[in-house]
């Protein structure tokens, strides 16, 4: 995603310490391996130990220096004082998830499939959403919602969790999506200044913003973005260059918010104004990419 835009952003020459905090596919990785060349080296991290056999057969491809780490990327300040002593030359964080786990049902990402309401990234550590869910009061439940998947309707649905949770857990995708439904039924709207029938449009699904906000909870994901936006002007070289994308719009404004406080104080000499968008090209082809906001900043010389 973003790829072209990616690579024009963070300019990897040959020779570049190249740093990529969520390999996913390891489109971007092999895509600044490449450009680094055999000089060069790129450093990768993904919490989902499942991405990294797939991500090394791409690089092995490219065949030049690398390291994988299955790890949080708000680890990176240790790693790249051990992989990278002088620091990153190009940066990218991609905030966003891959097509594989959301196509995996046994992940209970997909309010679309059936499966366990799991929602780690890694697997090997920390509560589910199942749990969460169980254990949440309604209040914080609700906040969650709201902040973190910007649903409206976020009290009623949290009073549903906590009212059918009396009953029996909440552990499967298709439970919480059909619980959902009852309690904040989905919206169809006229278009404004449209005046036929086919430009009805339905708002984003209520379940769609909840299993967001679940994901964002359950993973930590607002709070490693903090600490990588705290640490990351440390792990740039002078000069270096980072790009964020991010899908959620309390993502954008924090690394909106750190880049502009940055320059203000000098750490980065230029900024993005504006957020980088997919071209329409590519958001036609990949619906996805049409909430993908990239900003890039620069460390000062």
């Amino acid at each position: 995603m973003l790829l072209a835009e990616v690579l024009s952003s963070l300019q990897p020459l040959a020779g570049a310490s190249v740093v990529d905090c969520t390999l996913g596919f390891g489109g971007h990785a092999a895509a600044l391996l490449a450009h680094a060349g055999p000089d060069g080296q790129l450093v990768g991290f993904d919490l989902d130990e499942g991405n990294l056999a797939n991500v090394r057969e791409r690089l092995d491809a490219v065949g030049n220096l690398y390291s994988l780490h299955h790890a949080n990327f708000a680890a990176i300040e240790g790693v790249l004082a051990v992989e990278s002593a002088g620091g990153a030359d190009a940066l990218l964080a991609d905030l966003g998830m891959s097509s594989i786990q959301v196509d995996d049902a046994d992940r209970g990402f997909s309010y679309m499939r059936d499966g366990p309401l799991d929602m780690r990234m890694d697997r090997t550590r920390g509560k589910t959403a199942a749990e969460l869910l169980a254990t949440l009061p309604a209040d914080e439940l609700a906040a969650a919602f709201r902040e973190l998947g910007d649903e409206p309707q976020a009290d009623a649905i949290a009073a549903a969790v906590v009212e059918s949770r009396t009953v029996a857990p909440l552990e499967r995708t298709t439970q919480l999506r059909d619980l959902i439904q009852l309690a904040a039924p989905v919206k169809v709207e006229f278009a404004v200044g449209k005046k036929n029938p086919s430009a009805w449009q339905q708002r984003a699904k209520p379940a769609a913003r909840v299993f967001q906000a679940l994901r964002i909870l359950v993973n930590r994901e607002l709070a490693s973005l903090a600490h990588l936006l705290r640490v990351l002007p440390r792990c740039l070289k002078p000069g270096g260059r980072a790009a964020i994308i991010s899908f959620h719009s309390g993502e954008d404004r924090l690394v909106k918010a750190a880049f502009k406080e940055g320059h203000q104080k000098g750490v980065y000499s230029q900024v993005s104004d504006e957020p980088i968008r997919a071209s329409s090209d590519e958001r036609y082809s990949n619906p996805r990419s049409r909430s993908a906001k990239m900003r890039v900043a620069v460390r000062a010389s």
